[in-house]
């Protein structure tokens, strides 16, 4: 099952993306993305930046498993399955999902982004599990952001997404802040993905629990 409330990680104020997402799974978030990005200087070895995010995704996992939650890997197929996540999420520029399910296996959840319906099919085609689409307006966490989607736009996709009977979770994406949860879920979204609005709340059990209650699900 694909939960309705995804944890997009940041590094915490003082702290890193391993405290961040510890904070989150003790205040009952359920589903976590770890997302690690990092500007490459010149000359610098790749690698160490991919055994970097290996090892964050191996604790990742520990504190996933110890709170009974769900860790998707943001871009690396086989960190995902290295580090025994559940999942990996592949955005539109990242590995193509036939490709990635290769490595992966069958069972292992796979998520892609989507800017357009005509993604949304794409990503139906290739074997996605869950589709986060966005952004919804323009946020400092992703670089080379796609288009602003907007709610209207969200309003217009996902009635193209029922017309065409498409039952797939979508996720909204993308600058997303609890004022604007229950719109979005009025529109027919499974759910949403927000970052910067847990990483450094201060009270994250009360915001966990009214995040759940705007997207219609009861506390995990």
């Amino acid at each position: 099952m694909i939960d309705k409330l995804h944890y997009i990680s940041q590094a915490a104020q003082g702290g890193s993306h391993l405290d961040a997402i510890e904070n989150v799974l003790r205040a009952n978030g359920k589903w976590i993305q770890l997302r690690i990005k990092y500007q490459q200087e010149p000359g610098e070895d790749p690698n160490n930046l991919e055994q970097h995010i290996l090892e964050s995704a191996i604790a990742a996992n520990e504190l996933c498993k110890r709170y009974g939650a769900k860790l998707i890997v943001n871009d690396y197929p086989w960190i995902a399955l290295r580090s025994g996540a559940d999942g990996v999420h592949l955005g539109l520029s990242d590995m193509p999902i036939p490709e990635a399910r290769k490595i992966v296996g069958s069972k292992m959840i796979i998520g892609g982004t989507a800017n357009t319906f005509e993604h949304i099919l794409q990503r139906i085609d290739d074997g996605a599990d869950y589709i986060g689409l966005g952004p919804y307006r323009f946020t400092t966490t992703k670089e080379n952001l796609s288009p602003v989607v907007g709610l209207a736009g969200y309003m217009d996709i996902i009635n193209q997404v029922k017309q065409a009977g498409i039952s797939i979770p979508i996720v909204a994406i993308g600058g997303i802040k609890t004022d604007d949860i229950t719109a979005l879920m009025d529109i027919g979204l499974h759910g949403v993905a927000i970052s910067a609005a847990l990483t450094n709340h201060t009270d994250l059990f009360k915001k966990i629990e009214y995040i759940y209650n705007q997207l219609q699900e009861p506390l995990p």
